[in-house]
């Protein structure tokens, strides 16, 4: 199992783009692994479009990999999504990790773009067999219901000849969809004992449907800060993530000192999970940067000692 530790993003906290290449400068000099953005298209909040961050980070970057934590397929035509997968991946030389889920119920995108959340399921089943599909065949003809296809090809293709396929979501359905489409599955907010549950549910379903899913591409994300649950910039992102969520912000924070943070990632570890995205909690470009910054520092080479087989700084 090969332990990965990346950098994420859950809205746009800098003051404008230098703060944001910074940013990206640093996690690309440092040895972080990879690079994630969180998808949303509807918001009161500044946030990044997340295609468009894909094929910016393809351009200013060389080493790191990224990707989408996740897109909601619901809300975007699957071709036109396989055609900017393949784009992007092709112009990084193979560095994008395609990750999709199904779509919070509760995101603004229903109500303002007109959809129907009892569809978000068969939409994202379908979009992800023909962008499956467009990855690897050269027609694809396809009629769905929502969706209807008639020899369509993409070239170029992705270069990664098995380009990953990320799932998101903890239902049984999304149990299924990982067991049947994806390569790997990121958890959510669930803490190490839940998502150790689902791990293990998707790979006994994996192996009934006749595949299987890589021991190491589990993963998991969860917010950290160097200080206090009670410094200003933390409080409201707890208390924001409990009513968007109903849950217990301790799942989803890892809030103290490199110890507290090697200790929540310890126990994901411990559950079978090894991939990571961190997301620095504040607002402000010397805020986030000194946060990623001790990350990367304080934390990085000691779970490089701690797993020995961790991707990144040494």
């Amino acid at each position: 199992m090969t332990v990965s530790i990346g950098l994420g993003l859950a809205d746009f906290p800098f003051a404008g783009a230098a703060g944001f290449w910074r940013w990206v400068d640093l996690c690309e000099a440092e040895g972080v692994d990879s690079l994630w953005q969180t998808d949303r298209i509807v918001s009161r909040a500044p946030i990044l479009e997340s295609m468009t961050v894909m094929a910016a980070l393809a351009g200013r970057t060389r080493r790191i990999k990224f990707g989408m934590n996740v897109v909601s397929l619901a809300f975007r035509d699957p071709v036109l999504l396989a055609k900017q997968c393949a784009t992007i991946d092709v112009l990084s030389d193979g560095r994008l990790l395609p990750a999709f889920g199904i779509g919070n119920p509760l995101s603004p995108e229903w109500r303002a773009l007109g959809l129907d959340t009892t569809t978000r399921g068969r939409r994202t089943d379908e979009a992800l067999e023909i962008i499956s599909r467009l990855w690897r065949e050269e027609r694809v003809t396809y009629q769905g219901r929502f969706s209807t296809l008639h020899e369509a090809s993409i070239l170029p293709r992705p270069v990664q000849k098995e380009l990953p396929m990320w799932i998101g979501g903890s239902s049984e359905a999304a149990i299924r969809r990982t067991a049947r489409y994806g390569t790997g599955w990121v958890a959510g907010s669930e803490g190490p004992e839940e998502a150790g549950r689902i791990m293990r549910a998707i790979a006994a379903a994996a192996v009934a449907a006749g595949r299987r899913i890589d021991d190491d591409h589990y993963g998991a994300g969860f917010a950290f800060h160097f200080g206090s649950p009670e410094d200003a910039v933390v409080a409201p992102a707890m208390a924001a993530f409990r009513q968007r969520t109903g849950r217990d912000p301790a799942s989803a924070f890892a809030v103290g000192d490199a110890d507290s943070i090697l200790e929540r990632i310890s126990a994901f570890v411990a559950a079978g999970i090894s991939k990571f995205i961190l997301r620095p909690v504040g607002q402000g470009d010397e805020v986030v940067l000194g946060q990623s910054a001790r990350l990367v520092r304080e934390v990085l080479p000691r779970a490089a000692a701690l797993w020995p087989q961790l991707r990144g700084r040494a």
